[in-house]
């Protein structure tokens, strides 16, 4: 017989032509046993270590501070930059054994319910690559799935936010078995009202959406001292801590301004007591907006961690050196 011929049934009817599943370019969901299969996965809550199930195929040294971790700048994965599938199809099992793709779902353990939701979330994770989809377990209190754009993105999540406190207990993350987090038509309500799920995929604050906003992230790992740009041009120490205080954060203990390189933004650095208060406030007010008397829409705060270990004790008429590292820090100016 003809490959793809039609073929008649016992019903008297023509049975259809064969052929492969078409799957178009965006993300596809999981086609398993249903949307939930893996929520209970780890039944007893996280592995006690993930080297045996992903020592392998993740061996400890991709964890490395290597410079593509470190200072320098991010090279972002083509061709999508962060969007869509993995360069290579994955079997629904998850990463391909033996080859170099992994998931970019990831399992997140160690979150307070109370105090967490799917924006806060984004507000920490976004700082290692887009942030698609987060969803919180019904099954599985203080659990999120988070997909990232890519492997690679989730590998930078694992290696500067595993094991790191927050809010008094430690965040466990590893990668999940699932390709994609389907949507979520009718999400339960969080213990602060807010959905379960949300999509993030169209969020202009994702700081990962093309190759030269990429290359503007220094992926750096929590510190005690935060980076914040994009904030008003004549923002003050005063006009900062308010933000932090109407957010109900940890207040910084020093609050630095670069001098002003352009009209446009002002930016500088934020010091707190540890790396604890340090996170806690990035979550609470990355992406405040601030109100702009001079325009018609609000001021998106950005945060993220800084290279300096210490902060100059003086940055505006400082010297050469400070003028500098003020200068350094600023490249990571996301302007929009």
């Amino acid at each position: 017989s003809h490959v793809g011929a039609k073929q008649d049934n016992p019903s008297g009817r023509p049975a259809p032509l064969l052929q492969e599943p078409r799957f178009g370019a965006g993300p596809q969901p999981y086609r398993g046993e249903g949307p939930d299969r893996y929520e209970d996965g780890y039944q007893n809550g996280p592995p006690s270590t993930y080297s045996d199930q992903y020592g392998d195929r993740y061996p400890p040294d991709r964890y490395g501070m290597k410079p593509e971790y470190g200072r320098e700048p991010l090279h972002p994965t083509p061709p999508r930059a962060g969007y869509g599938p993995p360069t290579m199809p994955q079997a629904p099992g998850g990463p391909n054994a033996g080859g170099p793709q992994q998931g970019s779902v990831m399992m997140v353990y160690g979150l307070d319910p109370e105090k967490t939701n799917a924006d806060k979330l984004f507000n920490i994770f976004c700082l290692y690559g887009n942030v698609l989809r987060i969803k919180f377990l019904k099954t599985k209190e203080g659990c999120a799935m988070i997909q990232m754009g890519d492997g690679l993105a989730v590998e930078r999540c694992v290696q500067n936010l595993n094991n790191v406190s927050l809010m008094g207990s430690k965040l466990q993350l590893g990668f999940s078995k699932q390709a994609f987090l389907s949507d979520v038509q009718n999400p339960h309500s969080l213990p602060d009202k807010s959905p379960s799920f949300k999509d993030f995929m169209g969020n202009k604050n994702n700081r990962f959406i093309n190759p030269t906003m990429a290359s503007k992230n220094r992926i750096q790992p929590p510190s005690k001292i935060l980076h914040f740009f994009n904030t008003p041009p004549h923002m003050t120490e005063e006009m900062l801590g308010k933000v932090f205080e109407e957010k109900e954060g940890p207040a910084p203990k020093t609050i630095k301004l670069f001098p002003l390189k352009t009209d446009r933004s002002s930016s500088g650095l934020l010091e707190f007591e540890d790396v604890n208060d340090a996170l806690i406030a990035l979550m609470l007010c990355n992406h405040a907006p601030i109100q702009n008397p001079n325009g018609k829409f609000p001021y998106i705060m950005k945060l993220c961690f800084s290279s300096s270990r210490q902060i100059p004790n003086s940055l505006r008429n400082s010297g050469s050196s400070d003028q500098q590292q003020g200068q350094e820090e600023m490249k990571d100016d996301n302007l929009e």
